[in-house]
């Protein structure tokens, strides 16, 4: 039987960290207390005008190749997880792929928003253990700077921008022991932007909008219900749970969930605060910090989770 273990992580973030002070500097109506207290965050990067989502990926993709000790040539599949591609099309993946060098992989995007992770890596999971693809390299990044309203301090201060990568292998021994990937599109509207490409211009509007409670709400019951159906599918309890990796997005919503699973938040990976919420690379960044501090060592049993947009959520349990 083939099963499919990560063998290498990397991350990236661009640019110097922007400190909570630095955004009341630029004018926007906050104090690092308002948003500290209530989101956990104190810094965040952010792009420049010169660098897109695949830029941010490269970087993070190398690093996890190293990692994982292989050459671009070496893989076979490329997914990439964005909400702010490069372009309409061709898919971030295949402008990644391009500048690996590769010229073979099948290369696709997927848009789940911060579930974006999760869902590549489920996907990647199913490729790889069908025996169809041996090596799939699976990012997520995200340009969210470029969609943030500057006048709205209850969200242009919550996102930053980055990318995190993993190399998924084929391997004889367990390494992804469940995954679970959900969606309900009744809630379509309390998390989005709105708006697209009409006749060579922007028609409705093309800055995020969020209703915080409802996703704060609808965040923390369902990160707790993933977790539970993901250790129960796996045929293990909540005890065996090593480390819990869910999308950093509020440090309330990661005390919350914690709380309801009994785990203690020493067990729980959180970059918020040095990260802010980067969507779909917020899973793969925290896990790549978490393998390179050491934290995270080999035969612990480890939970990504993300919930974002769509509304999408979802997780993944592996033996790392």
């Amino acid at each position: 039987m083939i099963f499919s273990r990560i063998t290498g992580t990397g991350g990236h973030l661009p640019g110097a960290a922007v400190s909570n002070d630095d955004l009341v500097a630029r004018g926007i109506d906050t104090s690092d207390e308002w948003i500290a207290d209530r989101t956990g965050i104190r810094f965040r990067h952010f792009a420049s005008v010169q660098e897109n989502s695949s830029d941010l990926a490269l970087h993070a993709a190398r690093q996890a190749l190293a990692a994982a000790g292989r050459d671009a040539a070496e893989v076979d599949l490329v997914i990439v997880a964005t909400s702010t591609p490069d372009q309409v099309f061709p898919s971030t993946a295949c402008l990644l792929q391009h500048k690996l060098g590769n010229r073979t992989a099948a290369a696709f995007d997927v848009q789940a928003v911060c579930s974006g992770f999760v869902y590549a890596l489920t996907i990647a999971d199913k490729f790889v253990r069908s025996g169809s693809h041996r090596c799939a390299l699976v990012v997520g990044a995200e340009v969210f700077s470029r969609i943030l309203d500057w006048n709205d301090r209850g969200t242009c201060v919550l996102f930053g921008d980055g990318a995190g990568a993993v190399v998924l292998e084929a391997s004889a021994a367990p390494g992804i022991l469940s995954s679970a990937l959900h969606a309900d599109g009744h809630y379509h509207d309390i998390l989005s932007v709105p708006g697209q490409v009409c006749g060579g211009g922007v028609s409705g509007k093309p800055f995020l909008q969020m209703d915080g409670q409802a996703v704060f709400k609808f965040a923390v019951r369902v990160l707790g219900d993933t977790a539970v159906e993901l250790m129960a599918a796996a045929g293990l309890p909540l005890s065996a749970l090593d480390w819990l990796v869910p999308h950093q997005a509020n440090i309330r919503i990661l005390q919350s969930t914690a709380k309801r699973l009994e785990l203690p938040m020493e067990r729980v990976v959180t970059t918020v605060a040095e990260h802010g919420n980067t969507s779909a690379a917020s899973v793969p960044l925290a896990l790549d910090v978490a393998v390179r501090d050491g934290r995270i060592k080999p035969g612990n049993h480890v939970m990504l989770e993300g919930v974002g947009g769509g509304f999408t959520w979802g997780g993944v349990l592996l033996r790392f």
